[in-house]
């Protein structure tokens, strides 16, 4: 997570932005092949192996958001143990799984920005109007269509990439990017999402990890150690805990 990478993202926004900005019909273009016209759908969103695929997609997210909720749970019921994985990247991880898909995704743009949809849309044979990506004014009520939802989550995993040792890092990143670039393609072939849609979905989320990853391990004024975190999470549940215990033996 250095500078490196937060231009490569910022020139990625930008230049997507400003292409697919002047020229929307580019996300028409790209979802056009995946649109079957005779049967008026996209037809890997009705496939069972494909809709196996995107379920697994789901679960793989949602397995490595485990890891870390596991271990801030395990601490939280014995808070004299160590972590099962370092306090900062438990946190650097949920925070992120927050911030990201749920609140940036799901609660502040999804359901306030209203881009319908590509199977919703009068190209792909229904009837709303298609809005660029910069035009929040379109007809969708919520669960809208900017930004991917999906590829938000699949982009999440650059989080925990992020706190793997220093020998694999390099090669977590790009299985996370390539993951996350795969899960948002196969979105967009379901006709789900426009290519600008998951293009954003990875660029905020990683600005979001980006910045989250600074305070928590590289800037001086914030920066964490995995101590400080476990001592604040004991704090707050020992004296809980060690009520129960006392209450428990004077039972027994």
């Amino acid at each position: 997570m250095n500078r490196t990478g937060l231009f490569i993202a910022l020139g990625i926004g930008v230049v997507a932005g400003v292409i697919l900005g002047i020229f929307p019909w580019i996300d028409l273009a790209v979802t056009r092949p995946f649109y079957n016209a005779a049967n008026n759908a996209f037809m890997l969103a009705r496939d069972p192996v494909a809709l196996a695929v995107r379920d697994g997609i789901v679960y793989v997210i949602a397995a490595i958001a485990a890891v870390a909720i596991i271990a801030v749970v395990v601490k939280l019921i014995l808070p004299r143990r160590p972590m099962l994985i370092p306090g900062r990247a438990a946190l650097l991880m949920i925070t992120t799984l927050v911030l990201a898909p749920g609140l940036m995704t799901n609660v502040l743009l999804k359901d306030f920005w209203g881009r319908p949809r590509p199977y919703s849309v009068q190209q792909f044979g229904e009837k709303e109007a298609f809005v660029p990506w910069w035009d929040p004014r379109g007809t969708c009520d919520k669960n809208c269509s900017f930004v991917a939802g999906e590829g938000s989550g699949a982009f999440w995993t650059l989080a925990p990439a992020a706190v793997t040792p220093p020998t694999v890092r390099p090669f977590a990143y790009a299985a996370a990017i390539t993951f996350a670039v795969g899960a948002s393609a196969f979105r967009v072939t379901f006709g789900a999402h426009f290519l600008s849609d998951t293009i954003f979905a990875g660029v905020f989320t990683f600005l979001l990890i980006w910045v989250m990853h600074g305070l928590i391990y590289r800037w001086p004024r914030t920066r964490l150690t995995d101590e400080q975190v476990e001592g604040a999470i004991a704090r707050v549940t020992l004296p809980l805990h060690d009520a129960l215990v006392r209450n428990v033996m004077r039972k027994n």
